[in-house]
């Protein structure tokens, strides 16, 4: 899958758009990092139980990047499992414990995660202990304003969640749109000034080329600097998309009145688009279609 070089006591396991990729730490306590989405922890527990992975041994650990559904969902079933502690950024603190569903993009973009209760927080700056190694845990608002990438100096590797990919970053929201871009950006510059041999993403295989996703990153941010009505098309698609994964089909006849009923696609049209609902349905089929993510199949709109 790769040729970068690991510490032994790591291990990398990719998945796919629909879960984030876990980072595991063995050691003096086992530590897991982000821990997919909800309705596929059945997936999850078998590739944890690879002998190659976990195995046998218990999960002592987990911590989150930032608190959307595909890094959070496996939270509340894996501390039932191994009665793990949780450890999450400081900023989202609030959120779980009031379990803000809209902070939380939850049922407010058609997510959705089992609820947890977690026991201690990360704060920025702090440094956090994994498989014997030191990670400094920094700041990464954006995508998420509150959440977390983690670096070790020592080994010269970067978790950065959804702040960075191979191709640009997690969706950023048009609400406070020049804000969460402005800190995008920031974000992208205080990664460009570490060190960094390998970054693992959030969604994607280990890059070594950390400056060339860097660089089309910051293309992307500013692709939307010119243009704020191709990033509020981009979020809506995003989400449309990432609900799509989950449900596996929605019924085209019924896309309309699924816009209107989901909040983030309803306040976004009305301040963006200002489409009758037939029409912003048929919009986000059309971009799906082009972009070869979708496509129509018997009256159903499928993953492609």
């Amino acid at each position: 899958m790769t040729s970068i070089r690991f510490p032994s006591p790591m291990r990398v396991v990719v998945r796919d758009w629909s879960n984030a990729n876990h980072v595991l730490f063995l050691g003096r306590e086992t530590t897991l990092v982000d821990t997919g989405y909800g309705d596929c922890f059945a997936d999850t527990l078998a590739r944890l139980h690879d002998p190659e992975v976990l195995g046998e041994r218990r999960l002592d650990r987990i911590v989150n990047t930032h608190g959307h559904s595909d890094h959070i969902g496996g939270n509340a079933a894996l501390k039932r499992l191994y009665g793990s502690r949780i450890s999450v950024p400081e900023g989202e603190a609030a959120h779980f414990a009031a379990w803000d569903t809209r902070a939380l993009w939850l049922d407010y973009a058609d997510q959705k995660a089992e609820r947890f209760v977690h026991d201690d927080v990360l704060r920025p700056g702090e440094v956090v202990e994994m498989g014997g190694m030191d990670w400094q845990a920094l700041a990464a608002p954006g995508h998420d304003m509150d959440a977390l990438v983690f670096y070790c100096p020592e080994e010269r590797l970067l978790i950065s969640g959804d702040a960075l990919w191979a191709n640009g970053f997690g969706v950023v929201l048009p609400s406070e749109g020049q804000q969460r871009l402005a800190a995008t950006r920031a974000t992208l510059e205080m990664i460009a000034r570490l060190d960094v041999r390998a970054t693992i993403p959030g969604h994607g295989a280990p890059m070594a080329d950390t400056g060339g996703a860097l660089e089309r990153a910051f293309a992307r941010v500013e692709a939307f600097e010119a243009d704020p009505g191709r990033m509020a098309r981009n979020c809506v698609r995003v989400m449309l998309m990432y609900a799509l994964m989950h449900r596996r089909r929605l019924k085209l006849a019924d896309l309309p009145a699924y816009v209107q009923r989901i909040d983030v696609h309803r306040e976004y049209n009305e301040a963006h688009f200002r489409l009758p609902p037939e029409r912003y349905a048929e919009m986000l089929v059309g971009d799906l279609e082009k972009a070869g993510a979708a496509r129509r199949e018997n009256g159903w709109l499928v993953p492609a």
